[in-house]
């Protein structure tokens, strides 16, 4: 992408339009923030519950005054330890985020993406943008340009290529709300990383009063019907299903964590692209490294 691509991007953005921009975990959906329409655009687009929170993108933590209540002490640590990168953090909703972004909710997701193109278009575009996964609710997220494409087709102004995405699954969400950090979305940073990095305990958590996005019981689904099996009666399954007159895919991941996680989504995509009626996998063994992996998997197997 040159700096002309660039500079379309932002010119559509500031028109109110909406781009599809790579991030270094997935490909999003960005529009203004403040502009009511270009919302109102994105939820459409993906099909979206106008109740499910969006995540606010900026190309630096300065970048977001006035869209947060204040900076806690806790975001200033982890922004200088993980930022730009794969981190979402839960904060107070300053004035200049509206509702329609956050569900409702005095809450706002804000993160700072670790990929050249979408800081270039942040920082062009002189503000936050709302950037969820740039795919239908519910489905698998986009890691590439096509992937993009071939769930959107034309609904999108523009689809800026960044390449595939280096880490390929969304982004650890940590809620700095409460009194003890909880993390609500596993991703590639790690409670004992962020534990480290705050000097202080940090839990896991599901539901509560805060509602983060990508975290359904079911989310990220294939359009296959995906089955978690144990590794040990694998191959029964296949046959069971086979009997029954089912064309079965079997996604064996690789045991790298970082791998299985770069892989994952384009993986199942291609299973969907040959047409498959099931896929069985089996979760990796349960590890921080693999947690990421592990929850969209059983998310994805909820949906189906």
């Amino acid at each position: 992408m040159t700096d002309d691509g660039v500079a379309r991007a932002i010119a559509i953005l500031r028109r109110g339009g909406v781009v599809a921009i790579p991030t270094e975990t997935v490909y999003g959906l960005a529009a203004d923030l403040e502009n009511p329409d270009a919302i109102a655009r994105v939820y459409a687009i993906k099909g979206r519950p106008v109740d499910h929170p969006l995540i606010v993108h900026a190309h630096e933590l300065a970048a977001l005054s006035r869209y947060v209540a204040a900076v806690p002490a806790s975001l200033a640590v982890l922004a200088r330890h993980f930022w730009p990168g794969p981190l979402t953090a839960i904060v107070d909703r300053g004035e200049r985020t509206p509702h329609t972004v956050t569900g409702g909710q005095d809450t706002v997701a804000v993160r700072v993406p670790d990929h050249p193109l979408a800081l270039a278009i942040l920082a062009g575009f002189g503000g936050p943008l709302a950037a969820p996964s740039a795919n239908r609710f519910g489905r698998v997220s986009p890691t590439t340009a096509q992937h993009v494409r071939d769930d959107l087709g034309d609904a999108v102004e523009l689809i800026v290529d960044g390449g595939s995405a280096r880490i390929g699954v969304e982004s650890t969400i940590v809620d700095l709300t409460s009194a003890v950090p909880a993390v609500l979305r596993a991703g590639v940073i790690t409670p004992s990383q962020l534990s480290a990095a705050l000097g202080e305990a940090v839990v896991e958590r599901t539901g509560g009063p805060v509602r983060a996005p990508g975290a359904l019981p079911a989310h990220y689904a294939p359009r296959a019907r995906l089955e978690l099996v144990d590794e040990a009666v694998r191959a029964s399954e296949v046959e069971r299903h086979r009997a029954r007159g089912e064309r079965v895919g079997l996604l064996v991941l690789p045991n790298d964590s970082a791998i299985a996680a770069r892989t994952l989504y384009a993986t199942l995509r291609a299973l969907d692209a040959d047409g498959y009626d099931t896929i069985l996998a089996t979760l990796p063994p349960a590890s921080e490294a693999a947690a990421a992996v592990r929850d969209r998997l059983t998310r994805a197997a909820a949906g189906a």
